[in-house]
């Protein structure tokens, strides 16, 4: 991989040396599919950088990596364009010091591949209502993470306030192999459940959006409590023909336990963020099962 640092500089000329570079090196932009514009801190920018290219893998991706630094700095635009065969599409890193950490949409804009999606990802705070934020404003889907936040279950909660098509949360998408299980479940008829439990770590975002899941999907009661970890461990539905339930103790495998069968061992294991991301990549339109999901769990929690 071959880095280039521009510093002071501005959008057109960060757009004049990527051009310059795919000339340089015979890598055309046309291949990549859609602009991944990552917001995050310092701190955060290490991981947050790997997760997003292990993720343009599948998705060849302009990642476009906003840092914002001192508000107080004379304004100036930093900027480290990452570029090679070991970096599926280009990683551009942009440092905003000054008036310029108020006004990221402004440098972002003119970076934007034309004609192709932008996903807006805050893998640390993010906007109380991401569609409104400059950012957000320009993309057609907007992923937080609730884990991210210092009160995960009010940030979990607080999501159906400010939600608006195109919205999503990683503590939903921990959730697709955990759905996938329980929705095999029921292949065979159990017949109606009257009632069921979620358990996790205290404070687990995802526990409470499965619940609500659950509810929406089964009109019937499902509560969360609490338990050692790691992660979620158990789901437990009491049905009319008996008891759905799966435990997984070891946030690697889980066991399937359902009425008239023999237990199953199955594989539940805590993915990366990476393949998190990568799969929200796959589909730029919204989730409505999420938002299903989102409004069942603030109904709940007005009751």
């Amino acid at each position: 991989m071959t880095s280039f640092m521009l510093s002071g500089t501005t959008a057109s000329k960060i757009s004049s040396q990527l051009t310059h570079l795919r000339h340089q090196m015979g890598t055309p932009a046309v291949g990549m599919v859609l602009t991944l514009v990552v917001v995050c801190g310092e701190s955060e920018q290490y991981d947050a950088v790997r997760a997003a290219t292990e993720a343009a893998r599948e998705h060849p991706s302009r990642i476009l990596v906003v840092i914002s630094r001192d508000a107080n700095e004379p304004n100036r635009l930093d900027a480290e364009i990452r570029f090679g065969e070991s970096t599926p599409g280009e990683v551009i890193l942009l440092r905003l010091y000054g008036e310029l950490t108020r006004h990221a949409d402004s440098v972002v804009s003119p970076l934007l591949l034309t004609d192709t999606p932008v996903v807006a990802w805050w893998p640390g705070e993010c906007p109380d209502v991401p569609a409104k934020d400059p950012i957000g404003m320009l993309a057609q889907r907007r992923i937080v993470d609730a884990r991210a936040a210092a009160d995960a279950v009010k940030a979990i909660v607080g999501r159906a306030r400010g939600y608006v098509p195109g919205d999503t949360d990683l503590a939903w998408t921990r959730l697709t192999t955990w759905r996938s299980l329980l929705a095999a479940a029921f292949d065979q008829p159990v017949g109606k459940v009257k009632r069921g439990g979620v358990e996790a770590v205290p404070g687990h975002a995802s526990a409470l959006l499965l619940a609500a899941w659950l509810s929406d999907r089964l009109g019937a009661s499902v509560k969360v409590s609490e338990s050692e970890g790691p992660g979620l461990t158990a789901v437990r539905l009491s049905a009319a023909d008996g008891d759905i339930v799966i435990t997984r103790s070891d946030g690697h495998l889980a066991t399937l336990s359902r009425p008239g069968q023999p237990d199953r061992r199955v594989a539940l294991t805590r993915r990366p963020t990476s393949e998190l991301l990568a799969e929200e990549l796959r589909r730029l339109d919204p989730d409505e099962v999420y938002a299903a999901a989102l409004q069942r769990l603030a109904k709940t929690n007005r009751s």
